[in-house]
Order: structure tokens, then sequence, then C-alpha cells
């Protein structure tokens, strides 16, 4: 299982930024996609997952900025996030497994960093 997230960067507060997931090694439309976010020295915070069909959950701190979808045909997850807060600057983590939260996620990639300044 490989999973290569890119599209991190340095964005101003109000800005967007969309992060995508590579997904290979796996029959990925088998399986749950998502997202987590670490701030350096706190814990991993859950920020969206998104079923197979397409039905996707969020964090309720995401929750109306950020869009989950998926791309079953070219094993690719995108997270659009919008409405950019200074609290949005974390590593993002995609992670593949069998449910939508943390506990249900089994393979993760390496990260994207995501940093919200002016």
């Amino acid at each position: 299982v490989q999973l290569v997230e890119s599209g991190g960067g340095l964005v101003q507060p109000g800005g967007s930024l969309r992060l995508s997931c590579a997904a290979s090694g796996f029959t990925f439309s088998n399986y749950v996609m998502g997202w987590a976010r670490q701030v350096p020295g706190k814990g991993l915070e859950w920020v969206s997952g998104i079923y197979s069909t397409g039905t996707a959950y969020y964090a309720d701190s995401v929750k109306g900025r950020f869009t989950l979808s998926r791309d079953n045909a070219k094993n690719t997850v995108y997270l659009q996030m919008n409405s950019l807060k200074p609290e949005d600057t974390a590593v993002y983590y995609c992670a593949t497994g069998v449910g939508v939260g943390l506990d249900g996620m089994n393979y993760w990639g390496k990260g994207t960093l995501v940093t919200v300044s002016s």
C-alpha cells in the first residue's frame, strides 16, 4: 500500500488549497479514504473520511470549509480546503482503511505540510 500526498504549502488566511492523495497497491474503490492532521507536539486530529460510494464525513472544525472527494478511476482523493485559518496549520496525512474515523485507518502516507499565515 502506498499513499502519496501533494498540494501542501503556504497560504494566507482566507485562502484555499487542494490536497491530493494518490493511492496504489490495493483495490482503491473498495476502501475508505480519509485525512487527519497533526500540529507538531500535539496529537493526531481526524479531519474527514469518505466511503467508496462518495459519502463523506467531516470534523466539526472543518465542516462547511473542507470538501473531500474521490476519483475511483484515478485512485486519488482530493481535499479541497477553503476559508483557511491559522489553526488549520498542520501536517496533513492521507489514510485508508475500513472506517472513516482514526480507528478505522490502517495505512498512512508521509504527510504534506499546510501553513496558513500572513
